[in-house]
């Protein structure tokens, strides 16, 4: 004969709830603590100690009884969402709101109707931490950085955002190719890359170019993404051969594409005058990137953290947008900037006209003179790959 016999713990949780179902909420806290003191591990129990102990006015007692909960379950949900309302309640603003943010940050796709209210208080609560607190940060950052240059400003600020876990840190994650010791930027700054002025002087000429290559009969206008069907593609599947995303190349893989490169001169000649990323059967590659009305580019990371790419937009219907990591920047007709494309990123051309920019590689500028000569030389005898600007 099998005798079922209740633990002593669930006895006390079970006599608990009957003495808090008929009002007397003192003899069900003694039953709730002799519950957890019995079984640590019971965290339902924790929970309904925490709410008789609000109920009874120790919001100090109902805390504790919550760290034991979260003692179970450190990630729960409930428990989180119920810290940061006694937290509230004591006065300790700053770490409720704190805790508001870890409670949203777990919780579920659906939740019960009863916590809606609680849910809907925890986003305005957090919401008021992250704006005090991105005051305060300001504030601190105005009397501290005032004699910063306007990109070590933008990087504070940065690191502001990423402390209010409004943004978050973005890493080189090249598909096939990783240069240690390399600086990670989303968009490198202008200074180095001194180039950069010439290429925003020519962009009417490079313009020209364009409109002469792309009504040539014999230019050669492919799609830019082409593997063949059997490749895996987790970041292209989409636009592999699509022709929303065409490029009409005039370097590739460091040999010059006669067919169209002999319709632009004026480019011909700047990219001569380029620090392109040189190495042999790999590159450099420049062309024009074409983006069709409503085409997507999906989120991606280019191969190789040794060379960065560079953009000069030519023609650029208003919205037309490109975000690498966090930040997000509309295209410029004449602005161009440099980008690590092995930091995640995509672009959309959310308009009803085509977008057209020139794409260039150039080495990343951390590599010393030597460094791309050894890069080259190694990157040149290696099969890993495709060095080829995604």
């Amino acid at each position: 004969m099998n005798i079922h016999r209740t633990s002593p713990a669930a006895a006390f949780e079970a006599q608990a709830d009957q003495a808090a179902g008929r009002g007397d909420l003192v003899e069900a806290r003694r039953l709730l603590e002799a519950t957890t003191r019995a079984e640590p591990a019971r965290a339902e129990a924790w929970l309904k100690l925490a709410a008789i102990c609000r109920g009874l006015g120790d919001l100090s007692g109902a805390l504790t009884a919550v760290e034991g909960a979260l003692t179970i379950d450190p990630l729960g949900f409930v428990p989180l969402l119920f810290k940061a309302t006694l937290l509230e309640k004591l006065g300790r603003a700053a770490e409720a709101g704190e805790t508001y943010g870890y409670a949203l940050a777990q919780q579920p796709p659906t939740i019960p109707p009863h916590l809606e209210p609680m849910v809907a208080q925890a986003r305005c609560a957090h919401a008021a931490h992250v704006e005090a607190e991105e005051v305060r940060l300001r504030a601190a950052q105005d009397a501290a950085g005032a004699h910063l240059t306007c990109a070590e400003q933008a990087r504070l600020a940065r690191l502001r955002s990423n402390m209010l876990r409004k943004t978050r840190a973005f890493h080189s994650e090249p598909t096939h190719i990783h240069y240690p010791g390399l600086r990670e930027r989303e968009f490198h700054d202008p200074e180095d890359f001194p180039w950069l002025g010439r290429l925003a002087a020519a962009t009417a000429q490079v313009r020209e170019d364009f409109h002469r290559v792309v009504e040539a009969e014999r230019a050669e206008l492919v799609p830019y993404i082409q593997y063949p069907a059997s490749a895996p593609l987790r970041q292209w599947a989409t636009l592999n051969h699509n022709r929303a995303w065409t490029a009409i190349h005039l370097i590739r893989n460091g040999a010059v594409v006669e067919a169209n490169a002999r319709y632009c001169p004026a480019t011909m000649a700047l990219l001569d005058e380029l620090d392109l990323a040189a190495v042999p059967g790999r590159g450099p590659n420049a062309m024009f990137s074409l983006l069709a009305p409503g085409a997507h580019i999906p989120p991606h990371n280019g191969v190789a953290n040794t060379r960065l790419v560079c953009h000069l937009p030519l023609i650029v219907p208003e919205g037309c947008w490109f975000r690498v990591g966090e930040e997000r920047r509309l295209w410029v007709e004449g602005e161009p900037w440099v980008f690590d494309d092995t930091i995640e990123h995509e672009a959309m051309n959310p308009t009803d006209r085509l977008r057209v920019i020139l794409i260039v590689d150039t080495w990343h500028p951390d590599l010393s003179p030597a460094e791309r000569e050894a890069v080259a030389a190694v990157l040149a005898a290696s099969n890993v790959g495709s060095l080829e600007a995604l």
